[in-house]
């Protein structure tokens, strides 16, 4: 099979978004992270920092509720409601099921979380990679990009959780389930050679030698 996408899903501190990053330079393929942020920025019309409080995030009953409220308000007021206003966690989801799907059809990208393994799970030239570590690995990873003094392993409780529940909440689908991937992998403490051996999964071929390190995502 020749692939033409593959996604990254990754616990927090695995460092799953910079072994996506080496993927995408060695296959010179499209890296979607942190960009898909600003791509649903521009076609919802709103900010990033908005969408950003979204991103593989829940927000809770009450929120969704006071969300509604607020609008009904405004229309019976006659008050006509912005892009911010009608911008939820709904209307991302469904902006980024379409960015996700155009991006496949442009194939020749990597694509880091963001429900992607599901919205492009029937896509037989897509492969699916889960990236998890060791606990200890992760701490020692976050220690050196966290604030001094953070909960790390609070930090990766709260952001595993939200990215699980997520994908539960609008795809229904367990986060870790095997099903949903072709490659589950431990980067353990070398990104470097779990990045080597989810290109050989996928491709059959060897990375070159010059892969290097690089700052990027968690």
């Amino acid at each position: 099979m020749n692939y033409r996408v593959l996604t990254v899903n990754r616990e927090f501190g695995s460092g799953g978004g910079r072994i996506a990053q080496r993927i995408a330079e060695w296959l010179g393929w499209k890296l979607l992270d942190r960009d898909i942020i600003d791509a649903i920025a521009y076609a919802a019309h709103v900010d990033s920092s908005v969408v950003q409080n979204y991103d593989e995030h829940v927000v809770s009953w009450l929120q969704r509720l006071n969300q509604q409220a607020m609008r009904s308000a405004a229309l019976a007021a006659g008050l006509e409601l912005g892009d911010h206003a009608l911008f939820d966690a709904e209307e991302m989801v469904r902006i980024t099921q379409k960015i996700l799907e155009e991006a496949y059809a442009e194939g020749n990208c990597v694509i880091v979380g963001r429900g992607s393994q599901c919205v492009l799970q029937h896509k037989q030239d897509a492969y699916h990679v889960f990236v998890y570590a060791p606990l200890k690995e992760r701490i020692l990873r976050l220690k050196a990009r966290l604030d001094k003094g953070a909960n790390i392993e609070q930090r990766i409780r709260t952001v595993d959780g939200e990215r699980a529940k997520y994908l539960h909440e609008y795809f229904g689908k367990s986060w870790c389930s095997p099903h949903l991937y072709d490659l589950l992998i431990s980067s353990k403490e070398d990104e470097d050679e779990t990045a080597r051996a989810i290109v050989y999964a996928m491709t059959g071929k060897e990375a070159p030698a010059h892969v290097g390190q690089h700052a990027g995502a968690l």
